[in-house]
């Protein structure tokens, strides 16, 4: 596989993949290689999202590779390995033929599990970037504003000290209004980097509540939730704010990384193919 290619200026989508709980890869695979036709550029692997086990994101990179034929980004915190372990990691990326990396410090593990589960983190997230340029991988980071503590301009800060660092590309947390992803792409306009806008869409008002009061780094607006508590349909109000936002994305970011919600990979025909029909092409 090739690393993606950012210079064409061509719109890039990718489709976030959370390995599967256990060692059974099979049921996961059958429905990424359902999807492969549809217009989209990359997987992207998630990594024990949540700080809860799942099966090694390097391992679910290479199979959807083989499987698949797409590239699959791996996503490499600093939360889970020492230098020495994320150096070894590095490597065998790249003899397994996987050529971009995201990286990223890690989702914090729960109160409840620490003391069964520590951290790691003997390496920060600048070294890291460094670390995967060094290794001959592209690299990527994450954007996460906090927007629950208004971490914003900090979260700007960061992105520069990343790009410094040797980061190529940047992926946001997910963003469900033009407003925030007005303001997103204002502030790192004249970083000269791709960025990539993250969309998660919803399945539920439940789902848009907990998402907004619950997870870090999402903030889903007071008049989205509102219609997804009044929605005959929330699963369909929810694909239309995906699509709304791969619209928004396409006017704003060099792509979209969209996040199917609890392994709803069904849902991309809609948003995909709905984008694709709109822009003409998968440019």
């Amino acid at each position: 596989m090739k690393p993606l290619d950012f210079s064409d200026n061509h719109f890039k989508i990718f489709i976030e993949v959370v390995p599967p709980a256990g060692p059974d890869a099979g049921p996961l695979m059958g429905r990424l290689k359902s999807i492969a036709a549809l217009p989209f550029h990359a997987f992207s692997v998630a990594t024990n999202p949540v700080a809860k086990p799942r099966m090694s994101a390097m391992a679910t990179c290479a199979r959807t590779q083989q499987e698949t034929n797409k590239p699959a980004i791996l996503h490499c915190t600093t939360r889970d390995h020492n230098r020495i372990s994320l150096q070894g990691l590095l490597w065998g990326a790249q003899a397994l033929g996987i050529k971009t990396v995201l990286v990223a410090t890690g989702d914090m593990v729960a109160l409840q599990d620490r003391h069964i589960t520590t951290r790691v983190r003997d390496m920060d997230v600048f070294g890291l970037v460094g670390m995967a340029r060094q290794s001959g991988l592209q690299t990527g980071v994450v954007i996460d504003p906090h927007p629950e503590a208004n971490g914003f301009e900090t979260a700007i800060r960061r992105l520069a000290q990343k790009i410094d660092a040797g980061a190529q590309f940047a992926v946001t947390q997910p963003i469900y209004n033009a407003e925030t992803a007005d303001a997103m792409a204002q502030a790192t306009h004249a970083m000269d980097i791709p960025v990539i806008m993250g969309i998660l869409p919803l399945r539920t008002a439940r789902h848009a509540d907990f998402l907004h009061q619950k997870v870090a780094g999402i903030a889903v607006p007071e008049q989205l939730r509102e219609h997804m508590h009044q929605a005959d349909n929330t699963i369909k109000a929810g694909n239309q704010n995906a699509r709304e936002m791969l619209a928004t994305a396409r006017e704003r970011f060099a792509g979209a990384c969209i996040m199917p919600p609890f392994d709803h990979y069904e849902v991309l025909e809609e948003i995909l193919n709905f984008d694709f029909d709109t822009a003409g092409c998968m440019n």
